[in-house]
């Protein structure tokens, strides 16, 4: 069964795409079959996988038209091992557009049905702020994935984006629900770091992966060779952390899939 993931998070700088990638060419790593959707007209998503924006034929934004099918505008990036749907600043247009158009906030999971069945896992990279295109992510989604820094306006932010997400599985999308919260770009000697972190532990205790992304140099540097942190540097800290954070998320569905069976 296909599992579709939101990566999101309104607040920019909080590690979103890097936890895309990276999460993305783990799961592969583990031969599952992975499809990274970038909807975010930054396009960073696809930079970040080895693929020049600016030169792709057909993007997210073809497909949220309907312009172009998924099968037709995805395309395989030389330094990933999963399928990727790009985007580039078109998107900005089709936000647009997508405000006169009917069923406009579902565009994108009618668009997956054609796709799903291919793969283990759809990513979705969503935009930095609560918009149309967010919103088609989080109807396309079966949950929702918050990475976010541990420091002073977390919660606040985290808060908003917990009631758009109740709002959108009471009115749009009942399956929709919270995959978990990731820590990321964590200090372990920043007091403050580990007071948010705590707080969220208390708050969220079954919630929170225990999976932490560190601050670290190799993973920071990996999107500007175009390639996720494993390729770049399989020996990291980063690299290491996001192969912990798929191992993770792995036993989570195994073990909720095994409770339905013997249920």
């Amino acid at each position: 069964m296909c599992r579709i993931i939101a990566i999101a998070n309104q607040k920019g700088g909080v590690g979103k795409t890097t936890t895309c990638i990276n999460l993305a060419a783990s799961l592969s790593a583990t031969k599952r079959r992975v499809l990274l959707v970038d909807l975010d007209p930054q396009g960073n998503a696809t930079m970040g996988s080895g693929v020049e924006k600016h030169q792709v034929n057909l993007t997210s934004c073809n497909v949220l038209l309907g312009e172009a099918t998924v099968e037709e505008a995805m395309i395989r990036p030389v330094n990933g091992d999963y399928d990727l749907l790009p985007a580039n600043g078109d998107l900005t247009a089709a936000e647009v557009a997508l405000i006169e158009m009917q069923q406009r906030e579902s565009r994108l999971r009618h668009a997956l049905e054609f796709v799903r069945e291919r793969y283990d896992y759809i990513l979705i990279d969503c935009p930095p702020s609560l918009n149309m295109l967010t919103l088609n992510a989080l109807v396309a989604a079966r949950s929702v994935m918050i990475p976010m820094q541990c420091e002073y306006y977390a919660l606040e932010g985290l808060s908003a984006l917990l009631d758009t997400v109740e709002k959108v599985k009471q009115t749009v999308n009942p399956e929709l629900k919270i995959e978990g919260l990731l820590r990321t770009m964590f200090d372990p000697r920043n007091n403050l770091a580990n007071d948010v972190s705590g707080q969220l532990l208390v708050h969220f205790p079954d919630q929170v992966y225990r999976t932490i992304i560190p601050r670290n140099i190799r993973l920071a540097e990996a999107p500007s060779h175009g390639m996720p942190v494993i390729k770049y540097d399989r020996s990291s800290r980063g690299a290491m952390a996001y192969l912990a954070l798929a191992g993770e998320l792995l036993r989570r569905h195994e073990s909720s899939v095994a409770t339905v069976v013997n249920a």
